[in-house]
């Protein structure tokens, strides 16, 4: 049986402070200060068994030479230790009581991860096949979508993340990692002279998108400064 009551002295069964949660777990002396916080570990601390469950027939590599479940399993090891954290965090710091579910967040991310993976490569679906578009335009498309999840960031923010994050995977992966991962639609493979070889487009292109979210990053605190309303 749960017994209820607040960290600010409220004594007797059944009370809680609504405002932060606490609960004191039966007769134990174990108190919860953040339903919030405990529920966010769980969920965390599941997707990171899900993603050990999935990447389990994968081939981990070396880190010279990198398998294709190096990086989805030690990512789902450190969110699995994020949500330790917060699991430790909910019985040791007050914070917020878990309110009502919202449907936006987990609606909007899992849009972006399903539009993600249905442009990042062709593949035979039914009688078509689709056209892989490449982390040029996955990218920056699936990261848009995503951050809708929050109504609190603006069309500028989204556009700098969306840049930002393009060049900064694309170096990161391709050139960094070097992982066979798809970077351009095969409209765009002719734009290049042939003897820049496969790393010298993804560099420039790559800074340009790093150079873009510079630049929108500028305009914006010109902007603020000089009292405009930004439109992008």
């Amino acid at each position: 049986m749960i017994n209820l009551r607040s960290s600010h002295g409220l004594q007797g069964r059944g009370e809680m402070n609504q405002s932060r949660g606490d609960m004191n777990l039966g007769d134990r002396g174990l108190t919860l200060r953040s339903s919030q916080n405990l529920v966010g570990g769980l969920v965390l601390l599941g997707l990171a068994a899900l993603a050990l469950w999935l990447t389990r027939d994968l081939s981990q590599g070396t880190l010279g030479e990198m398998g294709p479940a190096m990086l989805p399993r030690w990512l789902a090891v450190g969110v699995g230790l994020c949500g330790l954290a917060l699991l430790a965090g909910a019985f040791l710091q007050p914070g917020e009581a878990l309110e009502g579910w919202h449907l936006r967040g987990p609606a909007m991310v899992t849009a972006g991860i399903v539009a993600f993976a249905l442009t990042i490569r062709s593949f035979p679906l039914g009688s078509v096949t689709t056209s892989g578009l490449g982390l040029v335009i996955a990218g920056p498309l699936s990261i848009l979508i995503s951050s809708f999840a929050t109504s609190e960031a603006t069309l500028r923010e989204r556009l700098c993340l969306a840049l930002g994050l393009t060049g900064f995977c694309m170096v990161l992966f391709a050139d960094v990692l070097n992982l066979p991962i798809p970077l351009f639609p095969r409209s765009m493979q002719g734009w290049f002279p042939t003897d820049w070889g496969m790393k010298a487009p993804m560099r420039l292109v790559a800074v340009t998108l790093i150079a873009a979210t510079v630049v929108l990053i500028l305009l914006g605190r010109k902007g603020n400064k000089t009292g405009e309303v930004p439109h992008v």
